[in-house]
């Protein structure tokens, strides 16, 4: 059996994974070099697809592995935190089947973490977020699309946002994102409808310094606004569902529960990314990559 770990990559990630100036998958490669694995790293057009062959242990980034064998690695929102995972699904990863469990955490060192964080993430704003009475919705791609993951199409979403609270919205695009003639018709029809809503691009520190709630399918500005202590309430499977809503059957009320919800912030923080996440930085790291392998069957 072929004992190499062959690695498909992105020219940019590939470039910089041939020169050793990627730490986080020189890491990978070091310790699967020390459980006797030789380690490749190619391309991932469609050449190197036509050429892979499925028996292969193989790491791809961001995206779904190409074989049973396979595996995909991502940065969990901000580095130097990584996950490694069978799936490029995050409301399928380890951390999402897991319970989340705060009673046993340090409460100095969850504090300190998240206020390292906080401050080194999103400055002076997090330390000091308020609310000032609106709902914030950072919404992703494909507004119009209703995907299996999701609770409604992201347009959807919106518009039972609107109709079930009356306080203003901010709708923010994502600045990735490319929205079609179909998509941006549909954001003007509910501003005509609705006066309140605001469409804007991007913006997300300030947004979450000042809403009083995030409302996504499963946008990262969901788990970024935990360190500003805003509640989220997911239309979609997400990796970091644990301590947020979910819309139930009356949006209204989940609205109004959201107002008062306030879970252990800290302590998920810590929990998510020092236990459930692989720190680049820290010793464990290479124990923790060593699981994932083990996870996906290699070793």
């Amino acid at each position: 059996m072929d004992r190499t770990l062959h690695f498909y990559l992105e020219p940019a990630l590939l470039d910089s994974a041939q020169a050793g100036a990627h730490p986080f998958i020189g890491r990978v490669a070091d310790v699967a070099r020390q459980a006797g694995l030789g380690v490749v790293f190619h391309g991932n057009g469609a050449a190197d697809r036509a050429g892979f062959d499925p028996k292969q242990r193989a790491m791809f980034h961001m995206v779904q592995p190409w074989g049973p064998r396979g595996l995909t690695f991502r940065r969990v929102y901000h580095y130097p935190f990584w996950g490694i995972e069978p799936t490029a699904e995050r409301w399928r990863w380890h951390v999402a089947q897991t319970s989340f469990d705060g009673a046993r955490i340090d409460r100095r060192e969850a504090a300190r973490f998240a206020r390292y964080w906080r401050e080194r993430l999103f400055g002076a704003d997090a330390l000091a977020p308020r609310r000032a009475g609106f709902i914030y919705v950072p919404l992703q791609g494909r507004l119009l699309d209703h995907r299996s993951f999701q609770s409604c199409a992201p347009i959807d979403m919106l518009r039972a946002v609107l109709a079930a609270d009356p306080r203003p919205v901010v709708a923010a695009l994502h600045p990735k994102e490319t929205y079609g003639p179909d998509e941006l018709a549909a954001l003007s029809a509910l501003e005509a409808a609705y006066p309140r809503l605001e469409v804007t691009l991007g913006r997300m520190a300030e947004l979450l310094a000042a809403c009083d709630v995030v409302v996504t399918e499963n946008s990262s500005a969901a788990f970024n606004g935990y360190f500003f202590a805003k509640p989220a309430v997911l239309f979609a499977g997400a990796d970091f569902h644990h301590i947020a809503l979910q819309p139930g059957r009356n949006l209204t009320d989940t609205l109004d529960a959201a107002r008062y919800h306030a879970p252990d912030y800290d302590g998920y923080l810590w929990w998510f990314w020092q236990e459930m996440s692989i720190n680049a930085g820290r010793p464990e790291a290479d124990a923790k990559i060593a699981m994932a392998f083990r996870r996906g069957g290699w070793v």
